[in-house]
């Protein structure tokens, strides 16, 4: 089998692994306790529309020790008949009004049993093989305590759109950018419990900030094949824009700041940009040079005021790849726009 095969995955392959039930019923029953048991959390709430494929990703791994638990929020969306069509092979399920997806993971994970944890939302996906090959990686690499794979972007159809930037692990590189991509993020429940869990303060960066605390404590290692699907689409807090992006944005500065006594001028600039974007009279947002003039001088006076002055390492940041991400809009929601427009090309 050559490597394209057993790595990578195109929109059909992925569409197709999550559109019925390939399990086998019997080794997702009988459960295998010569495998290390892997416990999946999935938080949930009114996303019925992707709810199935989510599930289906999981059994569908046919892994002989798996535990999978569904924490939703009290959905009113058709997303319960759903889960009770699957609970017969569900480990625990409930549906109850609860303090948001950090609180229902945490949740989860308290309830949980296995060796090797992770998470899954209800609009994400496993791809095939996921879990075993975390299995495998952790054990053939028993000093780390987490691990993470590669994951394409998908939209609302389940079409590629494009990858998540991962890359080789580096901790102060992960000040700069996250190249964790969640849903192919696996970790050891001691190290889980071990640094807290994830801070249900936090409403846009819990899983960054779970990963940094990680990372300082903790061996971390970079498995490069795709393991998952991370879904775009203008419902999700990832893609959100205006103030939800302010929020996250500023969430995110302060995250950094918290552990690295650092300001990251992407961060800075990103904080400003929708600082501007909320403030500034609509007409005037569409004005894309004014936006990106205006946000250039905010971001450098927020930068020297929270750096205390410049720092070297900041101005290799400066480069034609960077500022080619300023001037054509680096962020997912304009990775969904630019999908949706290539789509009615083609029509």
């Amino acid at each position: 089998m050559n490597e394209k095969a057993v790595t990578d995955f195109n929109s059909e392959e992925i569409k197709g692994f999550v559109s019925k039930p390939f399990f086998d019923e019997k080794v997702i029953l009988d459960k295998n306790l010569s495998w290390p048991k892997i416990s999946i959390i999935t938080p949930s709430y009114n996303q019925a529309e992707f709810l199935e494929g989510t599930i289906l990703s999981v059994l569908n791994q046919n892994y002989p020790n798996l535990e999978y638990i569904i924490i939703d929020g009290g959905s009113t969306d058709g997303s319960i008949e759903i889960i009770k069509k699957y609970e017969k092979y569900i480990t625990y399920w409930v549906s109850e009004s609860d303090k948001g997806q950090s609180d229902a993971i945490n949740r989860g994970f308290k309830m949980a049993r296995g060796e090797i944890l992770a998470w899954l939302n209800s609009d994400d996906t496993y791809l095939p093989g996921a879990l075993g090959k975390a299995v495998e990686f952790f054990s053939t690499h028993s000093y780390i305590g987490m691990v993470y794979g590669k994951t394409y972007f998908i939209n609302e159809r389940g079409d590629v759109i494009g990858n998540y930037p991962t890359e080789s692990f580096n901790y102060n590189e992960l000040a700069r950018f996250n190249f964790f991509a969640q849903t192919a993020v696996f970790f050891r429940r001691e190290v889980y419990f071990a640094v807290g869990g994830l801070d249900l303060n936090l409403h846009y960066t819990m899983d960054y900030d779970l990963w940094v605390r990680i990372a300082k404590k903790h061996r971390v290692e970079y498995l490069p094949v795709f393991l998952s699907t991370y879904r775009l689409h203008m419902e999700s807090k990832t893609v959100s824009d205006d103030i939800r992006s302010l929020r996250a944005s500023e969430e995110c500065l302060r995250t950094v700041m918290k552990y690295y006594k650092w300001a990251p001028p992407n961060h800075v600039y990103g904080y400003c940009y929708h600082i501007l974007k909320n403030k500034m009279p609509s007409f005037l947002v569409k004005s894309k040079p004014l936006i990106l003039f205006l946000s250039t001088f905010i971001f450098l006076v927020k930068y020297i005021y929270l750096n205390k002055g410049i720092k070297l390492e900041d101005i290799k940041m400066i480069n034609p790849g960077n500022i080619r991400k300023l001037c054509k809009g680096w962020g997912f929601r304009n990775l969904l726009i630019r999908s949706s427009a290539e789509k009615h090309r083609k029509i």
